[in-house]
């Protein structure tokens, strides 16, 4: 059964060497790396073609589980993929093993505690923002413009005939984006 190893340093400024020897330690009959990409973006060259390149059967064996990904509800979620598919998954640092009933076992605790965090996140993200709102702090982005200039806005184009893309560069706005705010104005106002 081959044995392949995954290796990620963030920075070029960093070295691979020590993940290198680990797994080669480990017996990886080969090894794909990524330099310079962080551990939160799980669309990496080599990572990619590492895992085109494994069967069932095969098995991936990093040195420590952030060097595959730093979010834990993707990491598992891509290990789960894994061994779905027949592939083992080792990390050395953790003892992790998926072909072992206590490694499986650790990663369905790892998978419930990665749930169990992103819906305590969720419940705070909704308590902060109702906590906002009831201080009466706007929630979400700033309008592009207010009414007040959206009214100068109509004004000075219906008036002085000035272009639609000369009025938005003064309002620091795309032409597309006053065009838009100018209709839902007009839909508004007819629709009162």
């Amino acid at each position: 059964m081959p044995s392949f190893g995954y290796g990620r340093v963030s920075t070029t400024e960093q070295s691979l060497d020590l993940q290198l020897t680990a797994l080669k330690a480990a017996g990886c009959d080969r090894i794909h790396t990524d330099e310079g990409f962080s551990g939160s973006d799980f669309s990496r060259p080599g990572l990619s073609e590492l895992l085109k390149k494994l069967r069932a059967g095969d098995t991936l064996i990093v040195w420590r589980l952030d060097r595959l990904g730093r979010s834990l509800f993707e990491l598992l979620k891509l290990v789960r993929d894994l061994n779905e598919r027949g592939v083992e998954f080792r990390s050395l640092s953790e003892s992790l093993d998926t072909s072992t009933s206590g490694g499986r076992l650790l990663l369905h605790v790892l998978a419930s505690m990665a749930e169990f965090e992103r819906s305590l996140i969720s419940e705070r993200t909704r308590a902060g923002m109702a906590a906002a709102r009831a201080r009466g702090s706007r929630i979400g982005r700033r309008p592009a413009m207010t009414q007040e200039q959206l009214v100068d806005a109509k004004t000075v184009i219906e008036t002085a005939r000035r272009p639609i893309a000369e009025v938005a560069n003064e309002y620091r706005v795309h032409p597309r984006t006053l065009a838009r705010l100018l209709r839902q104005q007009a839909e508004f106002a007819d629709g009162s």
